[in-house]
C-alpha cells in the first residue's frame, strides 16, 4: 500500500503532462469518407445576355455579333452582321453543377462570366441557354436576369470599380430537362473512399462497420478504399443502410505535417510535429550603396567651367550569425516562438524549416505551396 502511495505522489510530482492520455480525434464516417458514385456533375452552356446599358462587348469582339446574327436568323430575321453595331449585348459562358440524383423540374442557381470584352453585366438578361455535361448530353436550361455583386463606371477619362461586375449569377435560373440514371436501392456493393489516404483510417472505418453490423461485410481494398457487402436484410434498402452507417464514429491519426506557403510567408504547423536535435545558424550581409553629388568650381577669372560629378559609397555591413539550439523532440510551434523570438522574419522561416527537413530532423511532412 506505502508503494502505491508514494508511486502516485511521484506521477503528481512530474506533472500532470506525464499522465495526460493521448487526445482522441473522432469524426462521423460521412465527414471522412465519401460514397464512390455520389457525387455531382458540372455543366457548361454558351450564351448571350441582353439588355445592358451600354456595358456590353465592342465591336471588335466578332463572335458577340455572329451569335446575335444567329440568334436573330433562329426567329426569322435576316440580318447581315457587318451592319450590327450593338454596345447592350455581351457573350457569356454559363456554368453550373448537377447534384447526385437531381430529378427534371428542379432548379440550379448558374453562374454567368464574361468572354468578351464588356465592363459590366449589371442588369442584364441571360437568354435561353442550353447547358451540356462532358457527354454533349443537354441536362438543364437556363434563363433569367442576373444579380451583379459590383459596378463599374466612367467618365472623363476616370474610372471606378467595385467588386467584379463581369460575373453575375441567376439564382434558380436553370431548370432540370434530363435526370443522371441509376437506381441506387438496386446496388449490391457499397464503395467509401476516404477523403485522404491512411492505411490506420481504413482499418478502423472497416472495424467500425463490421461491429455495427454485427457481420464482417467490410473489407479494405486499399489505403483509401473500402468494400461493402450489402446484407441480405438490407437489399433494395441502400439508401437506409447508408443512412445508418454514416454516423458511425470513427478515430483518426493525426498526421505530422507542416504547410508553408513560400509566396506569401505563410506557416501551418500540425500539433504532432516533432523536431530532431539541431542546431541553426541565421545571419545576413547588407550591402548599401549611396551617391553623393559634387560640383567643382573652377578658380575666379580661370575661363573654367563648373563640372558637376557623382560620388559613390558601397559598405557591406555583415549582421552577427543569431546561433540557437533546439533539444530533440521539441514541437514545430515551440521552435517558431524562439525564431520569432530571434527576429526572423515568416519567409526566412519557411527556409529554415525546409533546411531543416532536409537535414532530417524534422520529423513530419512538408508540403510547399
Amino acid at each position: 500500500m506505502r508503494v502505491a502511495v508514494l508511486f502516485l505522489a511521484a506521477m503528481a510530482l512530474l506533472g500532470a503532462d506525464a499522465v495526460k492520455p493521448e487526445k482522441k480525434i473522432e469524426v462521423r464516417l460521412k465527414e471522412v469518407a465519401r460514397l464512390q458514385g455520389v457525387r455531382s456533375n458540372q455543366l457548361l452552356g454558351y450564351g448571350m445576355v441582353v439588355g445592358l446599358d451600354g456595358t456590353g462587348d465592342k465591336d471588335q469582339t466578332k463572335f458577340t455579333v455572329q451569335s446575335l446574327t444567329n440568334l436573330m436568323a433562329r426567329q426569322g430575321l435576316t440580318v447581315n452582321p457587318a451592319t450590327v453595331k450593338v454596345k447592350n449585348v455581351a457573350a457569356v459562358m454559363v456554368t453550373t453543377e448537377l447534384p447526385a440524383f437531381s430529378r427534371t423540374g428542379s432548379r440550379l442557381d448558374v453562374t454567368v462570366s464574361s468572354t468578351g470584352d464588356a465592363k459590366s453585366l449589371a442588369g442584364g438578361i441571360l437568354l435561353m441557354t442550353a447547358l451540356q455535361g462532358p457527354d454533349g448530353q443537354t441536362y438543364a436550361v437556363a434563363q433569367g436576369p442576373l444579380l451583379v455583386g459590383g459596378f463599374s463606371a466612367s467618365a472623363g477619362g476616370a474610372s471606378v470599380t467595385k467588386n467584379h461586375p463581369t460575373v453575375g449569377r441567376v439564382p434558380e435560373g436553370a431548370l432540370i430537362e434530363r435526370e443522371v440514371g441509376g437506381n441506387f436501392n438496386a446496388r449490391a456493393t457499397l464503395r467509401y473512399s476516404l477523403m485522404e489516404e491512411d492505411f490506420t483510417t481504413a482499418v478502423r472505418v472497416v472495424h467500425a462497420i463490421n461491429e455495427e453490423l454485427g457481420e464482417k461485410l467490410a473489407q479494405p481494398l486499399d489505403s483509401r478504399t473500402v468494400e461493402l457487402q450489402i446484407p441480405k436484410e438490407f437489399q433494395g434498402r441502400a439508401v437506409e443502410l447508408v443512412a445508418r452507417l454514416e454516423n458511425l464514429t470513427v478515430q483518426l491519426q493525426p498526421k505530422a505535417r507542416v504547410v508553408v506557403n513560400e509566396r506569401t510567408g505563410t506557416v501551418i504547423l500540425g500539433s504532432e510535429v516533432r523536431i530532431g536535435a539541431v542546431t541553426i545558424v541565421q545571419g545576413g550581409l547588407s550591402i548599401m550603396v549611396s551617391s553623393t553629388p559634387l560640383v567643382s568650381q573652377p578658380a575666379p577669372f580661370s575661363k573654367g567651367k563648373t563640372v558637376t560629378a557623382t560620388k559613390k559609397d558601397v559598405a557591406a555591413m555583415e549582421e552577427k550569425p543569431k546561433t540557437i539550439s533546439v533539444e530533440p523532440g521539441v514541437s514545430v510551434g515551440k521552435l517558431a516562438e524562439m525564431l520569432n523570438g530571434m527576429g526572423v522574419s515568416p519567409r526566412d522561416m519557411v527556409a529554415i524549416l525546409q533546411a531543416i527537413k532536409e537535414a532530417g530532423a524534422l520529423q513530419a511532412e512538408l508540403r510547399v505551396l
